[in-house]
């Protein structure tokens, strides 16, 4: 329970259903190790988040626990954003965060106090595959809601033990439907920004965490059809398809290319220089089928925001998926998730480690 409007109505959702239900909301991080905006009043674990979570315990007579995951939680989430910076690399840290955290270390605390199955506020669908016993996601009804992208991760075992309440709800029924319930708050601003970088500043963070990487990083090359047309203030500070800041004015628009970590070095280019024929995932977990060779025809999408492309999966050694698009794809980043999708259900998906020209 973050206290946002989503997770409180599915709380009381069940209650209502006859559930026996455990509010829980987990700490993932120490307000004063983060920076920025240290009320932190927007996040989903915001201490204004936690009394409203507890309110609502009180309110429908169930008990709250809020536990401190926060050691785990920089261990597999904090200290992988950075590195993945460091690498040249745009991750995304909720997908780590959704399979490690909010399933994984909360369904043994759930299996410690009775619990059969956790239940969450996503706007997403568990299925099971009648052909193979797999457990998968598929996109909710509110598609701009639609939460499947970032839940590639869950394993078998956890989907096996998940809920998802307002999986055929839109938001605004769902807040109707809080209002209903005699829930208060239900007109609540969301928040967007990573939940540990609350000013939405990744590069204040990096440099805060890394004290001597903008000494180390700054002045770097910026490159245009292999020659230096500039520098820049340092690479984990660029993105792939990145247009904004880059110091170097031409008639044409230019975008972020390429980011060579080893060199310090960014490459810039027209946008034809982002078009890109595929890509290789690592990390690769599947869900709806065991396999990409099983369906290798997908939809696969290669951020939050993309509607997706119609591409060919092929399974390589060492647990990576190769993935070709019919058409060339814009500004496939490294770091980020590659989803497969078969209609609206997610067969798999895994994190790009490499793009293919």
């Amino acid at each position: 329970m973050s206290g946002g409007v989503d997770s409180s109505v599915v709380a009381a959702m069940l209650v209502e259903q006859g559930y026996e239900v455990i509010g829980i909301t987990i700490k993932t991080y120490k307000y004063e190790d983060v920076g920025g905006n240290i009320g932190n009043e927007t996040s989903c674990c915001s201490l204004d988040g936690i009394n409203d979570a507890r309110a609502i315990a009180a309110k429908f007579g169930f008990p709250h626990y809020v536990l401190d995951f926060s050691e785990r939680f920089g261990l597999e989430v904090i200290d992988n954003f950075i590195a993945e910076y460091l690498a040249g690399h745009t991750p995304n840290p909720c997908v780590i965060c959704n399979r490690h955290i909010k399933w994984e270390e909360l369904l043994k605390k759930a299996g410690s106090l009775g619990a059969e199955k956790i239940a969450t506020g996503h706007y997403a669908k568990v299925s099971r595959n009648p052909d193979n016993g797999r457990y998968y996601i598929s996109r909710g009804r509110d598609e701009s809601k639609d939460q499947s992208y970032a839940l590639w991760g869950l394993t078998q075992e956890s989907l096996s033990r998940t809920l998802f309440p307002l999986a055929d709800m839109v938001k605004q029924e769902s807040r109707e439907l809080g209002t209903r319930l005699g829930l208060e708050k239900m007109n609540k601003p969301e928040s967007f920004e990573i939940c540990f970088i609350p000013d939405d500043n990744y590069e204040r963070f990096l440099k805060e965490r890394v004290p001597q990487l903008e000494r180390e990083v700054a002045n770097g090359e910026v490159v245009l059809d292999g020659g230096v047309v500039g520098r820049h203030r340092g690479f984990p500070f660029y993105t792939i398809g990145q247009r904004r800041g880059l110091g170097v004015y031409r008639p044409e628009p230019l975008y972020v290319t390429n980011i060579d970590a080893t060199k310090n070095k960014i490459e810039i280019g027209t946008e034809q220089k982002l078009l890109k024929s595929g890509l290789i995932a690592s990390k690769v977990n599947m869900q709806k089928f065991a396999s990409a060779k099983e369906h290798s025809r997908v939809i696969c999408r290669i951020r939050y925001k993309d509607p997706g492309s119609w591409a060919t999966t092929e399974d390589l050694p060492d647990g990576l998926v190769k993935v070709l698009f019919d058409e060339k794809k814009r500004a496939i980043t490294p770091g980020q998730s590659a989803v497969f999708y078969d209609g609206n259900d997610i067969v798999g998906g895994g994190v790009i480690e490499e793009v293919i020209e």
